[in-house]
């Protein structure tokens, strides 16, 4: 193989000397609160033009509130630690289950 002639012992990828991580978006927070977040609220009402689209991006990210970024932190400390203790195997379902067992508000 190209890679591990290239680069003995040193590429990440399945199958190499370094298993690649698997993807996981439900550990990050642009994945798990922000790209949803910015969307619901551009979308809130169809855009009407390319500079109305850009101006509701801006003022989705300008609405971003400290508490709102608290909770993300939580949120996101919350989901390591389920990932954690699943072994890092998948634990989205357990979320729902720990949002009820917490009355946390989280995004």
């Amino acid at each position: 193989m190209f890679l591990s002639q290239r680069f003995p012992n040193r590429w990440i990828g399945r199958g190499g000397p370094v298993l690649w991580p698997p993807r996981s978006p439900d550990l990050n927070p642009l994945d798990f609160f922000l790209w949803g977040y910015v969307k619901d609220a551009v979308y809130s009402e169809t855009p009407t033009t390319r500079w109305n689209m850009m101006e509701r991006i801006k003022r989705a990210y300008e609405a971003i509130t400290p508490l709102m970024l608290g909770n993300v932190q939580r949120n996101f400390r919350c989901r390591l630690l389920l990932c954690l203790e699943n072994n890092g195997a998948h634990f989205e379902h357990l979320l729902h289950a720990e949002r009820a067992d917490n009355n946390a508000i989280l995004p």
